[in-house]
Order: C-alpha cells, then structure tokens, then sequence
C-alpha cells in the first residue's frame, strides 16, 4: 500500500442541495423510516441475488415495491462500459421513473438532484463488486495530480454513491460530504448522494447469516471484546493507521468494552485464544492471518470486524484470498475492503467508523462519516440498516443484564468518575457474579492505565474465574508479558509452564509452552577497549 498523498483537488462542487428529502408517509414507514428510505438491488441473472432480496426485505420490513432487479454479470469485476450499460443507466432510469428522485435541469447550481426517497441502497450478492480501469473512456479527463487522477477504477458501491451527480469524468477522487458528519443521512439533505452497502460474501448462506446477526444483534446487544492489532509503527506516513487505531482503543474503553491491544510488529498468532470476540480492527498483511484461519474460529453474533489492506476486498466471494470474505467466513457481520489500491489517506478511518456506530448510527452512516472520498475503492459489507449500539439516545443499552453489563457500568464509571470508585465496582461485580470477563475487562483498563501490579492482581483473579479454559490461557498470556515487562521472567517461565501443561493438546497451550522459552542470557563482555593513544608532542 502506498501512503502518502497531498496536494490533489476533489472534482466534486462544495455546493450542496438544501431543499428537504420527500416527506415518508404510511404507518409502517413511519415505524421504520430507514425501511421506507431503502432500495435493495439484485441480480436477475443470480437466482439467489433475487432470494436474498426477497429475505432481506421480509426481515427489514421493506416494501416489495422498493426491490429493483438489474440484469447484470455475476462477476465480481466488470468493465466500466458494462457498469454504465447494465447498472448505472438502468438505476438512474428506474430512479426517475418511479419518483424516487426529482430531477433539477442539467445546469442548475445548486446541483441536478432535487429531491429523493432514497438514502440507503442494498446491493445483494451477485451483483458486481468493481469496477475495472478503463484506459479510454469518453468524457473522462485527468483533473489531479497521479497516482490519485489517473485513476478511473472504483468499487460499485462508492460509484453508486454518486450515480446523482451524472457525469463522465471519473479520474481521480470525489470529496465525500458526508465524511466526519455526526447528523443522521435523513438530516443531512445532499439529495445526490445515497449511502450503498452490499450483502455480499463467499455463499449465499453466509449472507442470510449476516442478516439475521445483525437484527439479533439489535435485539439483544452486541456484546464481547474488542481485539485491536495496531503495529507500533513510528515512520511517516505508516504511522497515521496505528493513531486511529489507538483512538479506536480508547472510545471502546469508554464505552464499557474489554480492550486487547496487540502493539507489536506482528499479528496476533494463529495459537491465540482469540474468544468473545465482537470487534476486530487491525492491519497490515495481503491474506488473512492469525486465529480468523482456524476453522473453528468465530466472532460472536453481530461482530464488526475490519483489517487494513490495500486490497483486503478485492473480492468478497473467496473464502481463502485477503481478508474480507474470511472476516465473513469466520462469523462477522459487517467489514470494509479496498477493491483496488486507495492509498491509506483515501482508506477508511477506523477510529471515526467506531465512534459513530457507539453513537447509535446504522452501519451505512458510520461507513461512510469514516471514509473521506467516494467514486473510489472502498467495498462497505453489511447491512446498511444494522445499528449494533443503541448510542447517546438511549442510556439502557442492551444487554440491559448479566456480566456484560455490569462490565459496561463499572467501565463507564471507571472513567466518569474517580479511578479507584471504578476498580472497586468492578471488583465487586466480579467476585459476585465469579466473572472472568468481568475481572479480565479490569486488569485491561489498569493496563491502559499503566498499573502493572493492580492489572496482575485481577488478571491472576480473573484466570481464577475462568477455570481451565481458553480464556484463561489468554488471561495468563497478559500476565506473562507483563511479568517480562518488570523484568520478572523467572515468574513468568512458571506461570507459561503451568498453563500450558494444564491443557497441553489445544493451541492455546502450544502458545503458552512457546513463550517457556527463558530469556536469552546477556552477551558475554567483550575485549576491553583499550586506552586512546596518547599523541607525542
């Protein structure tokens, strides 16, 4: 992935359309007014791009009138004469005449689109994923600087972003309106621009599984740790990618959620008991790595798991190739990917993309707030309606009961109110409900904090707690290099033989009999150094 980039202008206008999208009306628009505002788009030639329409729009409560079939190719990549000829034209036809827009005249300033009912599109699988470069395409031009301008590629769903502003000249990047808004799309009256998403992956169940994660993740809370891979990376223009994910660590904290933050060079290692898990933000390898390969490997119910690559959704239909389709595969409900090269100041910026779905927005805005152009690289895979976090409107998030949420209280007052306050609280609800989550979510926030002894005391508590299980080898993989960390590596040799002999078969225990290994002694001194020649006058 090539980084750096500065110094290129946007191509779209910073003019924006200020009249109101169409007024919703009907009782159960008015129930649901995200449903209401939501277009699913699929494949005729795909049967079962027309059965996961049908499912999606059953389960969302989406009326059948806002299905819309497009007789496209079932690959994922098509040329830009067959993106123009079988999706784009075709959608803008059916836009117009089904109302669904209203149109201004071509050259009116305050842009063509006046009006539209749509703010959501859905692109169920089997609709093409990207679009290919196209050396000569009429219209086009280079506005901006290379490499940005001289790119005419750009994923479906950031080109359909834009299908309102009708235009030819694609080279290069549109400036996206939308991104670090914190308003709702209803509120935010760019009447031009949609938010698109697909529901897309490697089979056909898996997409079905997706979707009812999501609405099952929304009844019940989408609840579990947070696993943050950044690199501690320090060269310029590298380093900006571990800054959202640093900031990304911290709003989970806040928000109640146990934080593991790997800050080494490498990934997580296949052998690490990676469970619980509902978050996943990392970079940066081209395949997939780590514990997602192990096919036992699952994210809990409704899981948003993300990796930075530049080409981690070149396809969403491999379950073996980068890292969105096996994200998916292993149990995720929601990713982003890169189709093509996006350059990391044109990629998603993870910490925004957080911070908005614990507000409360629905996938889709927290997409597309986080992603600083459109008409780009950028795959958004999910459920553009699904919203995990209920957010600042409504204080009782859910679950409303159990370790989790006692968790999410004490961790919230742990940071609102005096430290000390919050470590008692959450001492107390882990000894009573004997909670390893409980008592492993505070030796990481002491962690956070930089207190080693008090974060040993909970983690040794919370291991405890968790029996011989693999959250306990996980629990004791913290206290090992904590322990090295103080230099204690005689206690931690003990503590990495103990548990790796208690369950010696599981992976978990080959990762804690490979961190047995001693430390290597000191070099013995060398030569002495002899005195510096003394010059004869």
């Amino acid at each position: 992935m090539r980084f750096r980039v500065s110094g290129f202008g946007f191509r779209i206008s910073a003019a924006a359309a200020v009249l109101l999208l169409f007024a919703v009306k009907g009782g159960a628009e008015e129930a649901n007014p995200d449903a209401a505002a939501t277009l699913v788009i699929f494949n005729e030639n795909d049967r079962d791009s027309a059965e996961l329409a049908r499912f999606y729009a059953e389960k969302r409560g989406i009326a059948k009138e806002r299905l819309l079939a497009l007789k496209c190719a079932k690959t994922e990549e098509i040329t830009r004469l067959d993106y123009d000829r079988t999706i784009a034209e075709p959608l803008r036809r059916s836009m117009t005449a089904n109302f669904w827009w209203k149109l201004r005249e071509p050259d009116n300033p305050l842009g063509p689109v006046e009006a539209n009912k749509i703010r959501f599109i859905a692109l169920m699988r089997g609709v093409p994923l990207k679009i290919a470069e196209a050396p000569k395409y009429p219209g086009d031009r280079v506005t901006q600087p290379a490499p940005i301008g001289i790119v005419n590629a750009a994923a479906v769903d950031s080109e359909l972003a834009v299908l309102g502003l009708n235009q030819r000249q694609i080279s290069g990047a549109l400036n996206n309106p939308y991104f670090h808004s914190y308003s709702s799309f209803a509120d935010f009256h760019r009447p031009e621009i949609m938010l698109v998403c697909r529901l897309d992956g490697p089979t056909p169940e898996i997409v079905r599984r997706m979707i009812t994660d999501s609405l099952a993740a929304e009844q019940d809370g989408l609840a579990g740790i947070a696993y943050i891979d950044a690199r501690n990376i320090q060269s310029e223009g590298y380093a900006e990618g571990d800054k959202w994910l640093y900031a990304l660590a911290t709003d989970a904290r806040r928000h109640g959620t146990p934080v593991v933050l790997d800050n080494g060079p490498e990934l997580f290692p296949s052998n690490y008991p990676m469970r619980q898990a509902a978050l996943y933000f990392g970079w940066y390898t081209e395949r997939v790595a780590g514990p997602f390969v192990r096919p036992e490997f699952r994210f809990v119910r409704g899981a948003v798991a993300v990796h930075i690559h530049s080409f981690s959704g070149s396809t969403v239909r491999d379950p073996t190739q980068n890292w969105v389709a096996p994200l998916l595969s292993a149990g995720a409900a929601a990713t982003l990917g890169n189709v093509y090269e996006p350059y990391l100041a044109l990629t998603p910026q993870l910490d925004i993309f957080h911070n908005r779905l614990r507000a409360g927005f629905t996938f889709a805005e927290s997409a597309y707030m986080c992603e600083r152009t459109l008409s780009w690289m950028t795959t958004f895979v999910g459920d553009p309606l699904y919203r995990p976090y209920k957010g600042v409107l409504e204080l009782d998030e859910k679950p409303r009961t159990g370790e989790w949420a006692e968790y999410r209280k004490g961790a919230q007052l742990w940071f609102s109110t005096r430290r000390a306050e919050g470590d008692e609280v959450l001492r107390e609800a882990g000894k009573k409900l004997h909670s390893g989550t409980i008592m492993e979510g505070l030796g990481l926030l002491q962690v956070s904090a930089d207190d080693p002894k008090a974060a040993l005391q909970s983690f040794a508590l919370a291991r405890e707690f968790y029996g011989s299980t693999d959250d306990a080898m996980r629990v004791a993989v913290h206290e090992i290099f904590l322990l090295r960390a103080a230099g204690r590596d005689i206690e931690a040799l003990t503590l990495a033989l103990k548990m790796g002999n208690a369950v010696p078969k599981s992976l978990a225990g080959e990762l804690l009999k490979s961190l047995a290994t001693p430390p290597a002694p000191p070099a013995p001194p060398g030569p002495p150094t002899p005195p510096p020649a003394v010059q004869k006058k």
